[in-house]
């Protein structure tokens, strides 16, 4: 198992890059998401020799020159200086919070019930019902056919090289349910969780979550990490044994 400081570390390097996007790491990392995924910039990864404000311009400048209206900043324990003080000062609308979840892969049982099964995506089709699962759950726009093979193409990559899947749960044969996972040193990063509303409460998040861990294991990772939402799936991580290692904020500010 690795340490508190192991990690808190890979938790503020787990960073996003959609396809279509851009991204700058100077003093912090930052990340221009495309317009499909609602735009603006993802700001994380503080590593600067400038004080806070410093590095909250630097933020706010090279958001304005992607055009973009407004700024997300997550917080983390690791960064340096600590952002949240400066936010606040200025106004940044508090919008999100997720807990850090942690614990070792070997001797992890989830249980699932009768009627939900899971299953690696690998196929075209498969993609096709994860993005049904996506759209409404995560208000993006829906991928059209080139967008569709790239995902798959994104997938199918994962899966040859042994870095990562897609997971699609079934409740009773219909997709309802979706997440994906991601090798990194050791850690398996368990990501993108989504469960359609009419479906929730009946295991299917916990099918995605065991298969992903299945997948973990074979693929050689000792550590799942996770960032749970408090009001989703906090609550099932804890009770799946997971330990709750801090917690990350997202500061919203319009440039």
């Amino acid at each position: 198992m690795h340490n508190l400081d192991d990690i808190m570390r890979a938790s503020a390097a787990w960073v996003w890059f959609p396809r279509g996007g851009d991204q700058e790491r100077a003093e912090l990392q930052l990340v221009r998401y495309p317009a499909r995924f609602g735009g603006g910039v993802k700001a994380s990864m503080v590593q600067s020799g400038l004080d806070a404000e410093g590095v909250l311009e630097h933020a706010l400048a090279r958001t304005r020159a992607w055009g973009e209206p407004r700024l997300t900043f997550w917080t983390n324990a690791s960064d340096s200086p600590d952002l949240e003080a400066e936010l606040q000062r200025r106004g940044a609308e508090h919008v999100d919070t997720v807990a850090v979840f942690a614990r070792p892969i070997d001797g992890l049982v989830v249980e699932v019930p009768e009627g939900v099964t899971a299953e690696i995506v690998r196929t075209l089709e498969q993609v096709r019902e994860v993005d049904a699962v996506n759209v409404p759950v995560w208000d993006q726009h829906p991928l059209d056919e080139a967008g569709l093979r790239e995902e798959l193409a994104e997938v199918t990559a994962g899966l040859e090289s042994g870095t990562g899947a897609r997971v699609l749960a079934r409740l009773d044969g219909a997709a309802v349910s979706t997440g994906g996972c991601t090798v990194v040193d050791g850690f398996l990063r368990l990501w993108g969780a989504a469960t359609l509303q009419e479906a929730r409460g009946r295991g299917a998040y916990r099918a995605v979550l065991a298969e992903r861990l299945r997948v973990g294991a074979e693929l050689g990772a000792t550590t799942a990490i996770v960032k749970g939402r408090v009001s989703t799936s906090a609550p099932i991580l804890a009770r799946a044994g997971f330990t709750h290692y801090g917690d990350e904020r997202a500061y919203v500010l319009n440039v």
